[in-house]
């Protein structure tokens, strides 16, 4: 049974080409987007309704309630099982989605270093004190390829780089595995690629549509649901400005724009990871995306 895996920046299709690549070869899916996990956060996800999956079997979505924080550790477990009983079915395995890490955490010997509660503890100290872009600005001097990875403003990851560097003296990418190290070393990753401007319309036009299906009223749901107390799931694009705006803080209109703003600069940190994996076989726009995956597994299997 293979195990396939379907990757690229947002709102490049990755969804629809994974339901289709299942439908067409015996397979289940597996959800690696990092926000798609939570309860209630659908349209905000653009995670795909039960009637738009094609009756296809999708796993590692909705296991956690908001007000739950999710770590790369729980997911690789819960993942790898994933992967296991789908196999044992009889079926392949579709790993589908845009958090880089989380698809490496399934298929590479990803080892993760201990926590340190004396360095966070610390660590989180100084960001207080300081602000976060100033340990941002360390983690840039002291590992440049995990900070062009990490959202500048997402604490709890750049803490936790800070962490394992101080911890392993070593940068926190030199803790990522080897490509050789891989747990499934005949997986095939197909990356979906597509112009940046073209891209960029896409996202924009994406943002749209989520507030005319009713983001913000699923925001609302949500801080209701007690999501404002979370860690992780708070954070997440345009949940984060949806809260800053019910909070008063922003305009509904400039919720909007810095939901795409943000979004564009996620897209970039997404290629930015995905480019340094040589295993990837990118597919372009231009190529006809299922039949091109369906040509390099079967070539593979010659």
């Amino acid at each position: 049974m293979k195990t396939l895996v379907i990757c690229g920046a947002t709102a490049t299709g990755k969804s629809d080409l994974a339901v289709s690549l299942a439908q067409e070869i015996g397979a289940e899916i597996i959800n690696a987007d990092s926000m798609q996990i939570y309860k209630g956060m659908d349209i905000g996800t653009a995670k795909l309704p039960p009637a738009e999956r094609g009756g296809i079997e999708h796993h590692m979505l909705d296991i956690l309630a908001v007000t739950q924080d999710s770590t790369v550790a729980w997911y690789q477990e819960l993942a790898r099982k994933s992967v296991t009983a789908i196999h044992g079915r009889g079926k392949h395995a579709i790993i589908v989605g845009g958090t880089g890490l989380y698809i490496k955490s399934i298929l590479d010997d990803l080892n993760f270093p201990d926590t340190d509660a004396v360095v966070r503890q610390r660590l989180t100290e100084e960001a207080k004190e300081f602000g976060i872009v100033q340990l941002f600005q360390r983690l840039e001097q002291l590992d440049p390829a995990a900070a062009a990875a990490i959202d500048r403003q997402n604490e709890r990851r750049v803490i936790r780089a800070l962490e394992v560097i101080e911890i392993t003296g070593k940068p926190f990418t030199a803790n990522l595995p080897r490509e050789d190290s891989s747990l499934y070393p005949d997986a095939l990753q197909f990356g979906l690629v597509m112009d940046r401007a073209e891209l960029g319309e896409r996202v924009e036009a994406r943002v749209d549509r989520m507030w005319e299906a009713g983001f913000v009223a699923e925001v609302d749901r949500l801080i209701d649901a007690g999501i404002t107390q979370a860690t992780t799931a708070r954070r997440a694009l345009g949940y984060a400005q949806i809260i800053a705006m019910r909070s008063g803080d922003i305009s509904e209109d400039l919720a909007i724009e810095e939901t795409k703003r943000a979004t564009r600069q996620y897209v970039r940190r997404q290629e930015t990871w995905f480019s340094r994996d040589t295993r990837i076989k990118w597919i372009s726009p231009t190529q006809p995306r299922l039949e091109t995956v369906l040509e390099k597994i079967n070539s593979s299997s010659s």
